[in-house]
């Protein structure tokens, strides 16, 4: 996959996946040949953020392939740019994220969703999450945001979630 044509690669994965997985297969790993494997990992991608993607369409209807995009190209860009093309090597334990039900300045699920949201674009979250999940879905609608664009601000603001959960009141205001 060269840079050039990483969407059209892309969607030519995304809509294999959602083809394997309307079949019944339900092995992330053994979705994509070894060659597939390779042209996604050299962009920072799993095979399993497409199962989760494809997994959610066929589900709920959503995210579908323009956010999926959107969201591959954020963390593609870091992957590239900060990490130099090379995996973190860290995996997020699921069981460090905060509770479902916390939150800052009455905003409920933002603290899980910044640190899902912070090895989303370090390429550490574990199988079993999923960076635009159904609650991140909800969040985002609640508070007139886009998931690339709330990974991309992650990525902007660094450390400082401070400046984050105040960017996030500000347009939940709009």
């Amino acid at each position: 996959m060269s840079p050039d044509d990483f969407p059209a690669q892309f969607r030519r994965l995304y809509d294999l996946a959602l083809a394997r997985h309307a079949r019944g297969e339900r092995d992330a790993a053994a979705f994509f040949t070894g060659a597939e494997q390779a042209a996604l990992a050299a962009h920072g991608l799993a095979p399993q953020h497409l199962y989760d993607y494809a997994e959610d369409q066929l589900t709920s209807g959503e995210p579908g392939y323009d956010q999926a995009l959107a969201i591959e190209l954020v963390r593609r860009d870091y992957f590239l740019r900060v990490q130099g093309g090379r995996p973190s090597g860290t995996v997020l334990d699921a069981a460090d994220l905060p509770d479902k039900t916390a939150e800052i300045r009455g905003l409920v699920w933002l603290p899980r969703l910044i640190p899902k949201a912070r090895a989303k674009l370090r390429g550490e979250l574990p199988p079993t999450l999923m960076y635009g999940c159904g609650g991140d879905r909800r969040f985002f609608r609640a508070h007139g945001l886009l998931p690339a664009e709330f990974l991309a601000r992650v990525w902007r603001h660094g450390p400082d979630e401070a400046a984050l959960v105040d960017w996030v009141v500000r347009r939940g205001a709009g």
